[in-house]
This record gives structure tokens, C-alpha cells and sequence, in this order.
């Protein structure tokens, strides 16, 4: 029997736990002296499926010039606005347990959560993060965007790995079964 698809945040964060500043910078984190990709070659290998937010494909398309940086993955954005296909990007506003549960009993790799902050939150709502890998920058930015919003549940998870590259300490978290 195959092993049924993890769905995995891949993230960093700054010390105080924001993914990007109010304007959705990344500039802090461009400035952390890392090492090598910090795992990034390894981990991308390990997923053919990334979903993200329509905000957070909007930087991503705009940081990479409008050129699809997972060309080889399957890619899907919520949204509410576009919906349908458009160079190998599916948009949809399914609701998520349906479409996470669809996704995990198709063959295939793991799954990639890109983010961002709202889609998270609704994906963990559901129980839904099978893993963690978040690398953690040693950069206070005061305000931005929370990696996480106001949770009222409880998912507990245990440390699996913890690994240094440069400045950046990266912690990999599983899911409680």
C-alpha cells in the first residue's frame, strides 16, 4: 500500500515569529548570512504539489519576474476572485478539508503549504499540517505578518529535527498521532 501525502509547511519566520513585514517584505531575511539552500534542494524534492494563497502567489510571480518558480509541480491558489487554469496554476475556493483529503489519496509526493498566513490558519482549523519545517531568522521586525493567527484549538507536535544553517536555526515538527 503507498503512503498516503503529507501536507508540510516550509516556512521561515523572523525571531518574533512574523513571515513578512505589513508590506509583505522580505528584505530582513534577504540580510541573515545562511548556509548553502538551507535544506531547500532537499525539501523541494520531497513534494510535486504547492498550494498558496492568491497573495502570496502575487509576490511570488512578482519576486520571479512573472515566471513560475514550480514549473515542474502541480500548483494551486485560492481564491476567490480567478478561478478555472492558467499556465499550470489550477485557482480554486474549494472549501479545504474536501480538497486536502482529495489531494492526500492522489498518488504522488508530499504537499507543499507555501502559505499564506490566512490559508494556513485555515488548514490547520482542519488539522490538516502533518509537519513543520520552519527556519527561524535571528531578526526582530516588531510587526508584520503573524506566521500564525489567533488560534481557539489545540494541535500538538513534536520536534523531529533540529538543524543550524548560518544564522538560521531550522526546526522540523511532525504531528501528534
Amino acid at each position: 500500500m503507498p503512503k498516503q501525502r503529507k501536507i508540510v509547511c516550509y516556512i521561515a519566520i523572523s525571531l518574533d515569529g512574523y513571515i513578512a513585514t505589513e508590506d509583505d517584505s522580505l528584505e530582513w531575511l534577504f540580510k541573515v548570512e545562511g548556509e548553502g539552500d538551507a535544506g531547500y534542494g532537499e525539501f523541494i524534492e520531497t513534494i510535486d504539489t504547492v498550494v498558496m494563497g492568491r497573495r502570496t502567489y502575487d509576490w511570488v510571480m512578482e519576486a520571479e519576474g512573472g515566471k513560475n518558480p514550480y514549473p515542474d509541480k502541480e500548483c494551486y491558489v485560492f481564491s476567490t476572485a480567478e478561478q478555472g487554469q492558467k499556465e499550470k496554476v489550477k485557482y480554486t475556493n474549494e472549501e479545504i478539508l474536501p480538497f486536502a483529503e482529495r489531494l492526500k489519496q492522489e498518488p504522488g509526493k508530499d504537499i507543499w503549504v507555501i502559505g499564506g498566513g490566512k490559508l494556513l490558519h485555515g488548514f490547520l482549523k482542519e488539522k490538516l499540517i502533518d509537519e513543520f519545517i520552519i527556519s527561524i531568522a535571528p531578526t526582530l521586525i516588531g510587526k508584520g505578518i503573524p506566521l500564525f493567527q489567533e488560534l481557539d484549538f489545540e494541535i500538538e507536535y513534536h520536534l523531529k529535527n533540529v538543524q543550524q544553517f548560518g544564522q538560521f536555526a531550522q526546526l522540523h515538527y511532525e504531528m501528534k498521532k
